[in-house]
């Protein structure tokens, strides 16, 4: 696969620096985490929801932050404490190890809550645009009421 050197443009440009972080990402070869496998689904008209598949951990082992517009889900189990019965694992199938997945997103998408249940995070969001950037529509000065011009006529 071609690479591309992106550096040129990084000198020329203001304000795009996440645009092009992205591309040096897909451009990458990195591979794309699988683990912990996770969904997304629309719940509403403006509300979604990511499910991410935790089995094994408990909400003290989870962790969820909301930075600019990146959401990061992080799972690290704590070490048992030693009043707890060791158990010998013959084969462990259930995959519990320290993982740190990011999500991004929209403008104005926001995590209204969180809860674990059945070994799966949902994690709950809503995109509420502010009034200020929603459409509306605006009067045109000038314009002449009809009920004006009647007026006149009549007299």
């Amino acid at each position: 696969m071609r690479q591309f050197d992106l550096a040129p443009l990084y000198r020329s440009t203001v304000g795009f620096d996440r645009l092009f972080s992205m591309l040096d990402q897909l451009g990458g070869v990195e591979a794309t985490p699988s683990y912990p496998p996770y969904n997304i689904e629309r719940t509403g008209e403006s509300a979604y929801r990511i499910s991410v598949a935790v089995a094994g951990f408990t909400p003290d082992d989870l962790s969820i932050e909301m930075k600019e517009n990146a959401l990061t889900i992080r799972g690290e189990r704590k070490p048992s404490a030693e009043g707890e019965k060791r158990v010998e694992v013959l084969y462990q199938g259930i995959a519990a190890r320290t993982f740190e997945r990011r999500f991004q997103l929209a403008d104005y998408v926001q995590v209204t809550g969180a809860n674990l249940e059945n070994g799966l995070l949902h994690v709950d969001l809503v995109r509420e645009i502010p009034e200020a950037k929603k459409p509306r529509q605006i009067p045109i000065n000038g314009r002449v009421p009809t009920q004006t011009i009647e007026a006149r006529r009549a007299a």
